[in-house]
């Protein structure tokens, strides 16, 4: 495993991060001890680098998986607290969930441009307060747009961005993959530590996931990837690639034979581009928001790139 430092910052990371994201509730669902299970085998498998959130509500997940581990583990959560009670709220529930003083690094969530950093500026500052008492080591930023990158490069107190980037762009809502890319190397000419998101276009480029790999794995600007997993033939494969290492065709084939699902976000609009792009008319528009019929539903992950606000998954 590669080990890099995130930017300034002087944190350590493996270059494979694990994203909880997938293992609980709002994903795969897995018990705590099968989801913890997973995250284990991560770690003792070269994974230094946790990413949650408090919306994820994956922390007991966390805790149980750093149980007895003897090893360094630094883990970055999110937050959308916009003022200081609720910031402090959120830094407090993930210190207690966890069962650690510290969190490493902690992020605004989903954060859009300028505007909306300013918006969150009370929360902000709490976490600059969190810094120098040392209850976090660093502060920053996700977020899906360009916009959001360029804006957090011109902040000094901004020490990490965590952007959605991925070969083919699915789910960058305000721009190419291309502007992404230059963004992030400006930011880390500014001193910022990366590591991106969605490699794999939240599922939706499973059917490429050599390229899509290769394409992010090829990118130094990327101090860490954050990619997503939900069993231990996952991490088996992908520490492997993040590793230089060759995948046995078999255990490929163990992973891809899977079942996967579409997996629809609570805040889908209902716009119904996704039904339009599906050609086995496996998506309709109940009640305002998309559902999937899983009957007819061919997991080909062509609905995925038409949604402007990144509701939709491949688990």
């Amino acid at each position: 495993m590669e080990y890099r430092e995130l930017g300034q910052t002087g944190i350590g990371v493996s270059r494979l991060c694990f994203g909880v994201l997938t293992v609980g509730p709002l994903q795969a669902d897995l018990s705590v001890d099968s989801g913890a299970k997973v995250i284990r085998s991560a770690l003792e498998n070269g994974v230094s680098f946790l990413d949650t959130a408090q919306y994820y509500k994956t922390y007991p997940y966390i805790k149980q998986a750093l149980k007895g581990y003897p090893g360094e583990v630094v883990l970055a959560s999110k937050s959308y607290a916009y003022t200081r009670k609720m910031m402090q709220g959120a830094v407090e529930e993930a210190r207690k969930e966890t069962g650690r003083d510290m969190i490493d690094i902690f992020l605004l969530h989903e954060q859009e441009s300028a505007l909306t950093i300013k918006g969150h500026w009370e929360a902000y500052e709490y976490l600059l307060e969190c810094k120098q008492k040392g209850i976090i080591r660093a502060a920053g930023i996700s977020t899906h747009m360009v916009a959001a990158v360029r804006a957090a490069c011109e902040i000094p107190e901004i020490d990490v961005i965590h952007p959605l980037y991925n070969y083919r762009g699915v789910g960058i809502t305000d721009g190419a993959v291309q502007e992404m890319g230059l963004a992030i190397t400006k930011a880390v000419s500014r001193g910022k530590g990366i590591y991106s998101m969605k490699p794999l276009g939240g599922g939706n480029l499973l059917a490429e996931s050599r390229e899509a790999f290769d394409f992010v794995l090829g990118n130094r600007d990327l101090h860490s990837i954050a990619v997503g997993m939900k069993s231990l033939e996952e991490v088996k494969m992908n520490v492997l690639i993040f590793s230089g290492r060759e995948v046995p065709e078999a255990l490929r084939d163990k992973v891809k034979s899977v079942p996967r699902k579409v997996h629809i976000e609570s805040w889908c609009t209902g716009c119904g581009k996704c039904a339009d792009r599906c050609t086995a008319g496996a998506i309709q528009i109940e009640n305002g928001k998309a559902v999937a019929d899983p009957g007819r539903c061919r997991v080909c992950g062509y609905c995925g790139p038409v949604c402007e606000e990144f509701c939709i998954k491949i688990i």
